[in-house]
């Protein structure tokens, strides 16, 4: 019997987007942290220098389609919790973020090796300009609702 592939739309997009978030959400729940501090943490712990704080919120607003009070709650939360540190109004990753930062990642890179191993090459680059097509698209999008 041959089946023929789903083809890639929305549902499918949200499907796999909420299915890859829960996985990664469990690991962090055990970290105790959430979704959206490990974005804005992202922010400060790879940056080589510290971060502006509005470039931080910004980079959470953008990433997530938060609000900006949101954002900045979430970096105050990262603020409190002592995994990221203010200089003024730059922002630097502590030695509690950093290490969190690093455990969270190994354990994601294992898991993600679990669920992108032995795809093929070609379907992934074959996905990732759809994906960046339609992220685009649906930034443009927004923008325009939001207008």
């Amino acid at each position: 019997m041959t089946t023929t592939a789903p083809s890639a739309d929305a549902r499918a997009l949200g499907l796999a987007h909420y299915a890859a978030r829960g996985v990664l959400e469990t690991v962090l729940a055990r970290y105790g942290t959430t979704f959206q501090q490990m974005i804005a943490l992202r922010a400060v712990a790879t940056a080589e220098t510290p971060v502006e704080r509005g470039e931080v919120v910004g980079y959470v607003i953008d990433s997530l389609k938060a609000e900006a009070a949101e954002a900045d709650a979430v970096v105050e939360e990262l603020l409190a919790g002592g995994l990221i540190a203010a200089e003024a109004s730059r922002l630097r990753v502590t030695d509690s973020g950093r290490e969190l930062f690093a455990r969270t990642g190994a354990e994601q890179k294992e898991i993600s090796a679990r669920i992108w191993g032995g795809i093929p090459a070609e379907d992934l680059a074959a996905a990732g300009r759809v994906l960046s097509l339609v992220t685009e698209r649906a930034n443009r999008e927004l923008a325009t609702l939001s207008a």
